[in-house]
Parts: structure tokens; C-alpha cells; sequence
């Protein structure tokens, strides 16, 4: 059995959008891989994420991962000392380009800022109608409902699974970890398909000793499994700006090594066909290896 890969894009920031997003296109399109874009949508108010200094290991991630060199100084500023661009407005056309170009584009979110930050003290009314602003502002866009969605920092909780149910998605990837599973929180049941993210992403290894540039591509291939969907986040940011060419050679060597590079909406509906082997699992918030912070992942 080939082992099996899908690329989800987060793209985070106005910059990611404008230049690490066609970067990406051009890659992927140059193996042949297929990839979901996800896009933030709304104002990008990145520099208010310095709140997050107080969260356990962040000044740990920061120090390691040079966030000035691969966001660039005018993007760490957005939303504080410079006004925050709204992202959907300033690059539509791009976004267009990636649907034109025959990729999967779906919701991040709408204030990547917001979501990640505040989402799990927000009432249920409040995710909604960020989310309904996503779908909005998406809809505006390409002329069609999104069909998928990611969350930002893959914070979610109930209140988003309810707004996702309403927005009648085909599947999330909100989660870290595992095979594909409809979740269940506090005990409620939704009927929205998650695929997670199974492969660490690029900024979780990157500056650790452990994983120096030259060892992460082949740590990578030592990951991905045969006995189910592997998923890798990337980061327009990352892989699309600062790590480009460690990102190629990423492509490269998994060409090199016969992985069959799949879309997430058709694995969807691949699961979907038969909804009674897809297992219910409780989510949960836990701690992974290289983030700082709390993120959702199945128990």
C-alpha cells in the first residue's frame, strides 16, 4: 500500500498571502502535489500577538524560530504601532489564482489573532458570527460556501464544532494527532468529519538541535505511516517565505520515495462513503511536543 500524503496551507498573514502562497502553488505544482489552502480572511493583527509571552515555552519557540526573519518587521507590527491590513481585500486576486490553479481553498479563520487567542473564552455567539464573517468574507471571494475549515493554533472547542455544523462543511482539521474521527465535546456528538494533523510542523522542530536543517527532511519520511492518511500543516510564512528550499527539498525526497500525494476533500469523501467505520473520539486540549500553549487533539 503507498504511503498516502495530503499538504494543508495555513495562511496566517497579509505577507504569507502576497508571497509565501504563490511561492507554494508554484512548488506544489512543479511535483504534481495537490494542496488545501486555508486562508485567514479579515484584519491581520499579528503584532498583538505578543500577549501570548506569558503562555509556557513561547519565548523558548520565538528565540529558536527567528519570528522577526521569517515574518519581517512590518507584519510584527500589524495591528499595534501600523494599522492591520485586511487580508481578503488586499489579495483576493491571489486567492482566486489558487482556485484557478485547481487547489482546494478553504476558512483559517477571519481575525487569526482573535480566534487563537480568545476563542476558548468566547461565547457561543461570538465564534459564530466570527466564523459567519469568514464564511462571508470567502463567499464574497470565490462565489461559493467553503466547504472545509482549519482552525488558527488548531484552537477548538464546541462552540466552533456548532458553528461548523451550521455552516454544513464537508470535513474540518482542526486537531493534532490520530486517524480521522467526528468528534465528540462535553459530551456532544457532531456530525462534521476532522481529519487531523498528523506530522509536526516545520516551526515545532526548527532551531532544536535535535533537528538541524540537514536532518529534518529525512526525519519526515522516518514519520509518515502506511496505515493511515498522513497530514502536513505548513505555513505560507514558513514554507513558503523562510523555509522554502528546505520545503522543496521535502517534496523532493518524498517524489523520490513513491508517496502519492492526495487531496483532503476527496480523502473526505473516500472516509464519508462509509460513515460507520469512522470512529467517534472525545476532543480534548493537550500539550504537544515544540508548541507552546494548549491545542485540540482526540483522546
Amino acid at each position: 500500500m503507498p504511503i498516502r500524503l495530503a499538504l494543508k496551507v495555513d495562511v496566517d498573514t497579509d505577507r504569507g498571502t502576497r508571497e509565501g502562497v504563490p511561492n507554494l502553488v508554484a512548488d506544489c505544482q512543479e511535483v504534481r502535489a495537490p494542496a488545501c489552502f486555508l486562508f485567514s480572511l479579515g484584519p491581520d493583527q499579528t503584532g498583538r500577538a505578543i500577549t501570548r509571552v506569558l503562555r509556557p515555552g513561547f519565548f523558548q519557540k520565538v528565540s529558536r524560530t527567528s519570528v522577526v526573519e521569517i515574518y519581517g518587521v512590518r507584519t510584527l507590527l500589524n495591528g499595534t504601532l501600523l494599522p492591520a491590513p485586511h487580508i481578503g481585500r488586499r489579495n483576493e486576486a491571489v486567492m482566486r489564482a489558487v482556485r484557478d490553479a485547481g487547489f482546494e481553498v478553504g476558512i483559517h479563520c477571519y481575525n487569526h489573532y482573535r480566534w487563537q487567542d480568545y476563542v476558548q473564552t468566547m461565547s457561543a455567539a461570538a465564534v459564530n458570527a466570527e466564523f459567519v464573517a469568514a464564511r462571508t468574507e470567502f463567499r464574497r471571494i470565490f462565489g461559493f460556501e467553503a466547504r472545509t475549515a482549519g482552525a488558527a493554533g488548531w484552537q477548538s472547542n464546541g462552540r466552533s464544532r456548532e458553528a461548523y455544523e451550521r455552516a454544513g462543511l464537508l470535513y474540518a482539521s482542526d486537531t493534532r494527532g490520530g486517524a480521522p474521527f467526528f468528534p465528540r465535546v462535553d459530551g456532544r456528538e457532531f456530525k462534521t468529519l476532522e481529519i487531523p494533523s498528523t506530522l509536526p510542523t516545520f516551526d515545532e522542530l526548527m532551531g532544536r538541535p535535535e533537528y538541524p536543517d540537514t536532518a529534518i527532511v529525512a526525519h519526515y519520511l522516518s514519520l509518515l505511516r502506511e496505515d493511515q492518511p498522513n497530514v502536513f500543516t505548513l505555513h505560507a510564512e514558513i514554507e513558503g517565505m523562510g523555509r522554502r528550499q528546505l520545503f522543496r527539498q521535502l517534496l523532493a525526497a518524498c517524489v523520490a520515495r513513491g508517496v502519492e500525494f492526495i487531496r483532503l476533500d476527496s480523502l473526505a469523501r473516500e472516509l464519508l462513503a462509509d460513515r460507520a467505520t469512522i470512529p467517534v473520539r472525545d476532543q480534548v486540549l493537550m500539550e504537544i511536543d515544540g508548541r507552546s500553549g494548549l491545542v485540540a487533539a482526540q483522546k
